[in-house]
């Protein structure tokens, strides 16, 4: 199998799969390894979009459960005992065609830290808020609605697109909606930007901008992702945090 290597502290991955039958490869892998957290399988995605990931916490940073330790996930994988499952992708494009992908959420952010965004918000073509004023939007996967999502909302949901609006002056609760749904954004002042994921590039937006959001066509093949968010592992991490 090759095998490519994403994140940190990669020296103790590579012992790990020394004995295991597999070669460590940065061009044309089979399969991607991310160690580490969250950040690490996103940048995996950035790094080899389409390629299969397979996500493993390093053992430096997050303690496991008995039957979860690296060396087991590892052999599983090898001996194809890891299940698969496909993750959502959104997808944000502007009016000129300029776009980005992400497995979490696409945010539309403020730009300047001591000003807030206005903007217009249509769901599906109806328009849903004339106006909103805050911080901004972060539109999330069910995937990423453990990440900043929850953040602002303390929910999780498991089917569909949530909305959440990051600090706004109105009094608006967030939203799930159909994973079909089509989001668009009209900047009423700037200046705002957006952004995916953990992902360093910045969309710049300005007054009368607009931004659609959308479900990918293409998904994300993860493998082992039960093991990656496992309820004990968790609970070990947390306790010794």
């Amino acid at each position: 199998m090759r095998v490519a290597l994403c994140g940190r502290n990669l020296g103790d991955l590579r012992e790990l799969l020394a004995p295991l039958p597999v070669t460590c490869v940065d061009v044309d892998p089979e399969l991607v390894i991310s160690y580490g957290g969250d950040g690490a399988l996103l940048g995996a995605e950035r790094d080899y979009p389409g390629v299969p990931k397979c996500p493993l916490r390093d053992s430096r940073a997050n303690p496991k459960c008995a039957a979860h330790s690296e060396e087991s996930v590892l052999r599983q994988l090898v001996d194809g005992g890891l299940s698969e499952e496909r993750i959502a992708r959104l997808v944000g494009e502007t009016q000129d065609g300029k776009s980005i992908v992400g497995i979490n959420d696409v945010l539309i952010n403020k730009h300047t830290i001591s000003s807030a965004v206005r903007y217009r918000l249509w769901l599906d073509g109806e328009l849903y808020m004339n106006q909103i004023v805050g911080d901004g939007l972060v539109i999330a996967t069910p995937f990423g609605s453990t990440g900043y999502y929850r953040s602002i909302t303390h929910s999780l949901f498991r089917v569909g697109i949530g909305l959440a609006f990051n600090n706004s002056t109105e009094p608006l609760d967030h939203l799930v909606i159909d994973r079909g749904s089509v989001v668009t954004v009209e900047i009423i002042r700037g200046p705002a930007v957006m952004l995916a994921d953990n992902d360093p590039v910045r969309i710049p937006l300005v007054e009368g901008d607009h931004v659609t959001v959308r479900k990918s066509e293409q998904s994300t093949r993860v493998l082992g992702l039960d093991v990656f968010r496992c309820p004990d592992c968790l609970r070990l991490r947390q306790e010794s945090s």
